[in-house]
């Protein structure tokens, strides 16, 4: 009977643990499509590697908040989906969003490494939606 009981328990905590773990990609879509740089920003690692449109470089969790920000204030949000989502490797995850604004459509990338217990954004890349 104990092995029965231990079966059900995990077998109903288990799911409920992967999918806690692909979770920081639902935020992260949530976060975009309310503009929320702070947010964003938060599951920045020490230093990002920041592609939006046609501008390229390395910044600071800080400076890449103040540049996603502004990004945020020429284009709003109006919606974000998720296009793609890879979650198989438990140390890196990758998210790709369609974010539509009022001044055009973005494909955003997004990635993530573990570092301890969490996942932080090493790279997030906005192009224009072809």
């Amino acid at each position: 009977m104990k092995p029965l009981l231990l079966f059900v328990v995990l077998f109903f905590h288990f799911p409920a643990f992967i999918a806690s773990q692909g979770d920081i990609i639902d935020e992260l879509c949530a976060q975009f499509r309310s503009a929320n740089s702070k947010d964003i920003a938060s599951n920045f690692s020490s230093s990002v590697d920041l592609i939006i449109i046609d501008e390229e470089d390395v910044y600071s969790k800080a400076q890449a908040e103040q540049i996603l920000r502004s990004f945020f204030s020429k284009y709003t949000p109006i919606k974000s989906t998720i296009i793609h989502r890879l979650n198989t490797n438990p140390n890196f995850r990758y998210g790709a969003l369609s974010l539509i604004t009022k001044n055009g459509s973005f494909r955003v990338s997004i990635t993530l490494k573990k570092n301890g217990s969490a996942f932080f954004i090493t790279e997030l890349k906005i192009e224009t939606e072809k």
